[in-house]
Order: structure tokens, then sequence, then C-alpha cells
């Protein structure tokens, strides 16, 4: 069955960076777009980004656009979310999925911006 998980989050300053990365397994990963989602403390689940299944096509939300950039190695069926420039507001819960709803999310991984 599907099986994504994330990983690299962690507590980082304001204006830090964080690297996150999702291992795919149970499904055909070369083939598919990849979302990421997150859910802030108390709120619902926001789409981050996608990924086309080639990687050539990329697309953000607006508050994280310029900041975040998403990519991803078929060979090694992994995502990455690589987070620059992160802000307060950017704490919660990250997912990759398979669509923009959250559909077969993993765990999670835990980012959080503080001082």
């Amino acid at each position: 069955q599907v099986q994504l998980v994330e990983s690299g989050g962690g507590l980082v300053q304001p204006g830090g960076s964080l690297r996150l990365s999702c291992a795919a397994s149970g499904f055909s990963f070369s083939t598919s777009p990849m979302y990421w989602v997150r859910q802030a403390p108390g709120k619902g689940l926001e789409w981050v980004s996608t990924i086309t299944f080639t990687g050539r096509n990329t697309y953000y939300a607006d508050s994280v656009k310029g900041r975040f950039t998403v990519s991803r190695d078929n060979a090694r069926r992994t995502l990455y979310l690589q987070m620059n420039s992160l802000k307060s507001e950017d704490t919660g819960v990250y997912y990759c999925a398979k669509n923009e709803r959250g559909e077969g999310r993993g765990q999670g991984t835990q980012v959080t911006v503080s001082s």
C-alpha cells in the first residue's frame, strides 16, 4: 500500500533553512505528481507545493513562493522541500501526499520556527 515517510523537520530560527525529505513506496512514484501540505497548530491542512511527475513543473502557494523549492529524485523515490527564509508562520507539521487534500500522507515532520 501507499507509504510516505517524511523527515528533516526541526527547530529553526526565523530566517533559517530546512530541507525536508519524503521517502515513497507502494505506488508508482515516478509517474505520480506529488504534493507537500502542512498543518499549522489549530488549523486545517494547507496546500504548499506541487511537482509534476517529471519534475519539470512546480507550483507553490503564494505564502511560500520564492522561499521554498520542491524537487524529486525518481530513481531514489524521494521528494524534497527546501525551505529558506523561514518565518514563524511556517510552523506546523509538514506532509508529503498524493494530492492537495493530503491523501496518503504519512506521519509528517514537525517544523518549528522560533527564536
